[in-house]
């Protein structure tokens, strides 16, 4: 299995420090496991690790590298595509395996935090899938990131449009092809309210259609998390005729048969 997507207290609202993390890998029988925490930016910044803080990020999980063999351990960053002004060049070129490219806002309005969970109430559904779907699409254009996050988190809590989500994500599933991109299906939407995998079944079946990679992950926030549900993900992802996922190291791409 693979869980490479994966947070540390640095982000702010992480428990447990990353060796349990990685014990806990262990225990799972997760043969890759990746740190991604969430990157600096200045904005946003309470839910974030500072940029003073990414040499003892990237320190801490090179030392646990060393010390357990049995697991490959990787590094990376979770990085806010948006607000795009916000994109920093320490950030871009760390020395990290991969980076995963997320959108977590549309404009200043965090869509997933349940802080702003009423900002819902006074916007068009479609038009915030089909905004969603944009950033995700440029996203991909921009050819920074190794690995889409999440792709559909904009269902985070619920809310479905009445457009068919495969004509909203058509554009966006063209360009992660084009930009020979990854895309991680991510068990911690069956956490949130929606109960689903990120990204859902037919967003998943256009990306098979397509050929395009896939990797896996828990997004786990807490030690307990680690590996939630990427046994019974990796079976159903088998049954889909996904036969091999992908990780990246020193920014390359990698093939793991499952």
């Amino acid at each position: 299995m693979i869980d490479i997507h994966n947070h540390t207290p640095l982000c702010n609202h992480a428990k447990g420090e990353p060796e349990e993390y990685i014990q806990q890998a262990i225990k799972k029988g997760i043969k890759i496991y990746g740190f991604a925490d969430h990157a600096p930016m200045e904005f946003d910044k309470q839910y974030r690790m500072d940029f003073n803080d990414m040499q003892s990020y990237e320190q801490k999980i090179k030392k646990l590298q060393k010390k357990y063999k049995e697991i490959k351990i990787l590094i990376g960053y979770e990085v806010d595509f948006t607000p795009v002004k916000y994109l920093d060049k320490r950030v871009i070129n760390a020395p990290v395996d991969y980076l995963i490219g997320s959108v977590h806002f549309l404009d200043n309005w965090g869509f997933d935090n349940p802080e702003f969970i009423k900002e819902w109430d006074k916007r068009d559904v479609e038009d915030i899938y089909k905004e969603y779907f944009h950033h995700i699409e440029k996203l991909a254009n921009s050819k920074i990131f190794n690995i889409i996050g999440h792709m559909d988190l904009i269902k985070v809590f619920g809310h479905k449009p009445k457009t068919p989500i495969k004509d909203l994500a058509k554009n966006a599933v063209k360009a992660i092809k084009k930009a020979g991109l990854a895309v991680e299906v991510n068990t911690a939407g069956l956490r949130k309210p929606v109960k689903e995998l990120y990204p859902g079944d037919e967003i998943l079946e256009m990306l098979l259609e397509e050929n395009i990679d896939l990797t896996t992950s828990s997004d786990a926030h807490s030690v307990e998390q680690v590996g939630f549900m990427l046994k019974e993900t990796t079976e159903k992802l088998k049954k889909m005729g996904v036969e091999k996922l992908v990780y990246f190291e020193n920014k390359q791409k990698k093939y793991f048969k499952i």
